[in-house]
């Protein structure tokens, strides 16, 4: 599981930084492999959704601050002091 949560981020920041391209400048990565009609592209575009997918099913199982035994190990949450005053 460790594995595949490696290459689904990878993937996602990928795909960020792809977003990132087209916002700031208008390009995108994917024109590299032929643009939007080339296979190789789709393909890639289909593993970075599959990904998010992926991450999104699992992450809370992947997540140190979001799985199990996250609430007993996170810093206590300011205002919500022991109790002493």
């Amino acid at each position: 599981m460790k594995g595949l949560h490696y290459v689904t981020y990878t993937l996602l920041v990928v795909g960020g930084l792809n977003w990132l391209l087209v916002g700031l400048i208008g390009w995108d990565i994917g024109a590299l492999f032929g643009g939007m009609d080339a296979v190789v592209s789709r393909i890639i575009y289909i593993l970075i959704g599959v990904s998010a997918v992926v991450e999104i099913v699992t992450h809370k199982s992947c997540c140190r601050g979001c799985g199990k035994g996250a609430a007993a190990s996170s810093a206590p949450v300011p205002g919500q002091g022991t109790g002493t005053t």
